[in-house]
């Protein structure tokens, strides 16, 4: 339901009423600096970086990035072009990380943080995975390392949390994975707690990609040429991630989840109320912040049986993502919706790195 706000409300916008008023928090899912200002403005506590984003951004910004990715080349003169790559990834991460040190200092730890991911290339090995990742937590005392939630990310997830990394796992879109991802997670804080370590100042997270879910239903249908109701697809990441968020506080669990790939406002509205994390990017935070939602708890309120039940019965891939026996570990990295996003990061790491080349090798033809 869509209503008006109360006129005069104290608030900046609905998300600063939902992060003042209710357990939900709010991520940037982007690490500009100028999107994770406004982000914060509006109650903001954290924000992320990934191939995909620095790209983003680097395009965007290429006059005031330039300079740097040369002074880079000139500094690491054997390193290759994909090395810098990642140089510039994380240059960017630490300075996004710098504008959530209050924040950090404020949520001890819980929030605050910068979300950087390790390379989508080593999802099936889970050393090389866990490397970047200790890497990844020395460049700033308030970053969380993404790990993808595959079969090998599984085991880089608990050996990480066991000596003290905090982790957003990624590539997620079922409920079997986030189970996997949390039970994974426990055996990791379990580990680092009889070790005598103090666990209550890290702050795990497991994200729901619950637009790219819907993303790829639509595909199935199109391709299939499945009649259904059109609308029902809206729902499909949303009916995941309330069941998941149900199962998750009857079980204790200590991660989080984190809702993100925005697709409409209901990744955002009908996850109001849960200690949960809603990371939009900055377009979706601005449209979301003009809008005359109402922000009242609808965690709790189920998705329409009749909407769940005619998704479970068309479309196998739904009943793979919503129960809870969907999918084995050693299936994860099948799963069509992992496969088509590990491709996009894939994509996302070969045109940074061609960003790079035209800088460190540039073309002749065009002086």
């Amino acid at each position: 339901m869509i209503t008006a706000m109360t006129s005069g409300a104290p608030w900046k916008s609905p998300l600063h009423q939902m992060t003042q008023t209710t357990a939900t928090c709010l991520w940037n899912d982007s690490a500009d600096l100028d999107e994770l200002r406004f982000s914060l403005e509006h109650g903001g506590v954290g924000a992320t970086c990934n191939p995909v984003i620095a790209y983003t951004v680097l395009k965007a910004r290429m006059s005031e990035w330039r300079p740097r990715i040369e002074a880079l080349i000139r500094e690491l003169p054997a390193a290759t072009e994909e090395q810098i790559g990642w140089a510039v990834v994380e240059r960017l991460s630490v300075d996004a990380a710098a504008l959530l040190l209050p924040a950090f200092a404020a949520h001890k730890g819980r929030n605050g943080r910068l979300s950087i991911q390790t390379d989508p290339k080593h999802y099936r090995d889970a050393d090389a995975i866990l490397a970047q990742a200790r890497h990844f937590d020395r460049l700033a005392p308030n970053m969380i390392v993404k790990i993808p939630a595959t079969r090998a990310g599984i085991l880089a997830i608990e050996t990480a949390t066991a000596i003290g990394i905090s982790i957003n796992a990624t590539v997620s879109f079922t409920l079997s994975q986030c189970v996997a991802v949390a039970e994974a997670v426990e055996r990791g804080l379990t580990r680092r707690e009889r070790e005598g370590h103090d666990v209550s100042g890290m702050g795990p997270v497991c994200t729901i990609m619950v637009g790219r879910l819907d993303d790829w239903l639509k595909f199935v249908m199109e391709k299939q040429g499945i009649v259904t109701d059109p609308g029902h697809l809206e729902w499909a990441g949303v009916a995941v991630f309330k069941k998941t968020y149900r199962l998750f506080r009857e079980r204790g669990y200590r991660v989080r989840l984190l809702s993100a790939a925005f697709r409409n406002h209901m990744h955002w509205s009908e996850l109001i109320g849960g200690d949960v994390v809603i990371s939009p990017p900055a377009s979706w935070q601005r449209r979301l912040a003009a809008s005359d939602i109402e922000v009242c708890s609808r965690i709790e309120t189920p998705v329409e049986p009749r909407i769940v039940n005619d998704l479970h019965g068309r479309f196998a891939d739904f009943r793979r993502a919503y129960d809870e026996q969907g999918l084995a570990v050693g299936d994860f990295d099948e799963f069509a919706p992992t496969r088509r996003t590990l491709r996009q990061f894939l994509a996302a790491t070969a045109d940074l790195n061609q960003l790079v080349r035209d800088i460190m090798v540039a073309n002749p033809d065009s002086q």
